[in-house]
C-alpha cells in the first residue's frame, strides 16, 4: 500500500514533507486545515499509507459512522465526533491515549468544510488532557503540498498555542478557499 499511495500521490502532483519527524513520536494531535472539501479524507489516507504513518487514526462527523458506512469508516481507523457530548468526547480520546502506547488523531479544528470564523479547541484540550504534542500540519491545493509542522506541547496559555495552529491553518489553501479559514 505505501508504494502504491506515494506512486499515486506523486501522479497526481502531491507533495508532503514534516512526518519523518512524526515517525519518532509515538503519540501526538495532528490540527489540520483548510479543510474544505470532501477530497481532504482521500488526500489524507494517501499520505498515511504513503509515509507509514499507520498510528495516525481520524475523527469524523457522527453521521459518517451510521449505516451502512460505519464499516468502511472504522476499518479506516476513524472515530465519530458527537458534538452533542462534547466534554465526554474530550475525554474518551484522552482515554484512547491512555490505553494505546502508539497513537495519534488528525482533527479538523475548523470542524466543518463550510466557512467558519473560529476554530474549535478539542484538539487542544485532547493533546493538553492526554500530554502529548500537538502538530499543526497545512493544506495548500495551490501548490498541491501538505506541510506537517513542527510539533509542540500543549502549554499554560491557550491562546497562545492556538494562534500557532491559527497561523499554520491560515498559511494553506483549501480545495475550495473561499470556504477556508482565514485568521
Amino acid at each position: 500500500m505505501q508504494k502504491w499511495s506515494q506512486w499515486l500521490l506523486g501522479l497526481l502532483g502531491w507533495r508532503y514533507t514534516g512526518t519523518e519527524t512524526l515517525r519518532k513520536i509515538d503519540q501526538f494531535v495532528v490540527a489540520i486545515g483548510p479543510h474544505t472539501s470532501n477530497w481532504d479524507f482521500p488526500l489524507g489516507l494517501l499520505i498515511r499509507w504513503a509515509s507509514g504513518l499507520d498510528k495516525m487514526r481520524f475523527i469524523g462527523k457522527e453521521s459518517l459512522f451510521r449505516p451502512p458506512y460505519a464499516w468502511f469508516f472504522k476499518a479506516l481507523g476513524g472515530f465519530p465526533v458527537v458534538r452533542s457530548a462534547s466534554k465526554n468526547q474530550v475525554e474518551m480520546y484522552i482515554e484512547l491515549f491512555k490505553s494505546h502506547r502508539v497513537f495519534a488523531i488528525v482533527i479538523s479544528p475548523e470542524g466543518t468544510r463550510k466557512k467558519t470564523d473560529q476554530l474549535k479547541t478539542g484538539y487542544y484540550y485532547i493533546a493538553k488532557g492526554a500530554g502529548v504534542p500537538i502538530v499543526p500540519a497545512s493544506i495548500n491545493y495551490k501548490t498541491r503540498y501538505v506541510h506537517f509542522h513542527k510539533p509542540f506541547y500543549a502549554t499554560e496559555d491557550p491562546a497562545n498555542d492556538m494562534a500557532i495552529v491559527e497561523h499554520y491553518i491560515s498559511s494553506g489553501e483549501g480545495k475550495y478557499p473561499e470556504k477556508g479559514y482565514k485568521k
